[in-house]
């Protein structure tokens, strides 16, 4: 059995040159399978990059080669890719008993700073940024998978933004995560490698059962997580608050608003069982491709020119089709300004249907919760008289986020 030294190695220290070439600055990053440290390259004009040592915690000798020929097998693969979203490999190299691998350093914020960034602003990514930023990451996984490689710890802290740079980047392809040819199974219609005990990485919340518990991946293990990236972006929450504990199943809807085609996409990917899940990047790129051309489709053909000046504003445009909708159904409603005394609306108008307040309270329900009910219940006491685009006006007021309160309304509308 090898000594403890091996598994004591202190933190190289900054300043320390390594291979009488890298000049260590700091410790980026550390975990199971060793540090990752920012470096300059003394012999390209002390260009930054990123220094991974490989040092697994409690490696006996025996496993330790075993990891030493793991680590060889990556850098070779790793070599091979070329993509401008996967930061390039640049060496690796053995010394002083340690393992390292040298790549190319991106200089940008994690998706998990960015989404931080967003709250403090007081929301989270839309539907719009999610869907744009799947398109976007979703061929990378696709090269990654074609070359035989599952990432296998997909996460918000391993998706970069750079700075400059509007598509994202896929970081840490960390030492241990290679796997054995995907295309050597029987089955390559499944794609699933056992990857062994020693290869059971992934971070908890974001990996799939499959892989945490039994050590299998396949290309919708990587969709699996990006799914659980996604929602988390959606919800600004941690996955373990985005899925019921006694039952396993992701309740994410009840914090965001998405349209039911973007949501089916979500929940394929995120299906437990790896058969229910997309199998292929492409597979979802293409289902991503549909939604926008029913947009598109659903779009009315309107020329900018035609239309007035007021309804430049989307939000303005949205209630007044709103107004129009309910005002050909019901009776003639003259609206009268709110009276700022009291609160109250004030005109003679026909009450509301009892189905349409239903529905109301539902979609309220789905942004807000249980609340939706009382806030319903106060609203209709005290505006008795109310038209259906007030109603709707005082309802979105209660959802905090505004894209989630012009949703609701254009889901009441439609």
């Amino acid at each position: 059995m090898m000594s403890q030294s091996h598994i004591t190695r202190p933190e190289i220290a900054a300043g320390t040159l390594i291979d009488n070439r890298y000049i260590i600055q700091k410790l980026l990053g550390q975990g199971g399978l060793g540090r990752t440290y920012l470096a300059f390259d003394t012999r390209r004009f002390n260009e930054a990059c990123v220094l991974k040592e490989f040092a697994p915690i409690g490696t006996g000798e025996s496993g330790l080669e075993q990891y030493r020929n793991l680590f060889k097998r990556e850098a070779k693969i790793l070599h091979q890719l070329q993509h401008p979203q996967i930061p390039k490999f640049l060496a690796c190299f053995e010394g002083d008993g340690r393992l390292f691998l040298v790549q190319e350093y991106v200089d940008g914020k994690t998706y998990s700073r960015l989404l931080g960034e967003l709250q403090r602003q007081g929301r989270n990514f839309s539907e719009d940024e999610v869907i744009q930023w799947l398109k976007n990451l979703l061929p990378v996984l696709e090269y990654v998978h074609q070359h035989n490689i599952i990432h296998r710890d997909i996460s918000p802290d391993n998706i970069m933004l750079p700075d400059g740079n509007n598509l994202p980047v896929l970081i840490d392809f960390g030492v241990g995560k290679q796997t054995t040819d995907i295309n050597e199974g029987r089955n390559t219609n499944q794609q699933v490698t056992f990857v062994g005990k020693m290869s059971l990485v992934g971070k908890v919340g974001y990996a799939p059962r499959e892989q945490i518990s039994l050590g299998l991946c396949s290309p919708s293990s990587d969709l699996y997580a990006l799914g659980v990236t996604a929602i988390v972006l959606l919800t600004g929450r941690d996955p373990s608050l985005l899925m019921d504990q006694y039952s396993l199943e992701w309740n994410w809807r009840y914090y965001t608003y998405v349209t039911d085609e973007f949501a089916q996409v979500l929940d394929c990917m995120l299906a437990d069982r790896p058969n229910k899940r997309y199998q292929t990047a492409r597979e979802v790129i293409i289902d991503l491709q549909r939604i926008e051309e029913l947009e598109v489709a659903a779009s009315p053909a309107i020329m900018v020119d035609d239309l007035p000046s007021t309804v430049f504003n989307p939000e303005f445009q949205a209630m007044s089709d709103i107004s129009q909708s309910y005002n050909q159904t019901e009776e003639t409603i003259f609206v009268s300004p709110t009276n700022p005394q009291t609160g109250r609306i004030e005109q003679q108008q026909p009450s509301l249907q009892p189905a349409f307040i239903k529905h109301c309270q539902q979609q309220l329900a789905y942004h807000i919760g249980p609340m939706a009910n009382l806030i319903i219940e106060e609203i209709l006491a005290q505006n008795p008289n109310i038209s259906p685009d007030q109603f709707i006006e005082l309802l979105a007021r209660e959802i905090p986020s505004f894209q989630a309160a012009f949703e609701f309304k254009k889901s009441l509308f439609s």
